[in-house]
């Protein structure tokens, strides 16, 4: 029987594959403009993958999406990057009960946090 840790781990590698699967551009495009995603610990983090305008063959990961799982509380911190760098949480909603419900803040990005 599967452990419920990797239970958990399956459906988030799933939920964020179908994500990408929506959001990512068009593949004749990829070389120049993608979309990743990295999960570290209890974070998950989204970025844009895009070519170094100084060096084309070096690609840059450029975050701009951030969630962190808090198991004590059963929910799901939600966070945007600023053009200073910084991580901030999202204020219309910073807390969200689930990774799905995260996605879709990020897919609809109301705000223009997210994807602009």
């Amino acid at each position: 029987m599967m452990e419920d840790d990797d239970k958990i781990r399956d459906l988030t590698v799933y939920q964020m594959e179908q994500f990408l699967a929506r959001k990512r551009p068009p593949e004749e495009i990829r070389d120049q403009l993608d979309m990743g995603y990295k999960k570290e610990g209890q974070e998950i983090i989204i970025f844009d993958i895009r070519p170094y305008y100084k060096d084309p063959s070096v690609k840059l990961e450029l975050p701009f999406a951030r969630t962190k799982y808090v198991k004590a509380r059963n929910i799901w911190k939600v966070y945007w990057k600023r053009a200073s760098g910084k991580w901030e949480l999202y204020e219309p909603m910073p807390e969200v009960n689930s990774l799905s419900t995260f996605l879709a803040l990020v897919e609809e990005d109301e705000y223009g946090c997210f994807l602009g």
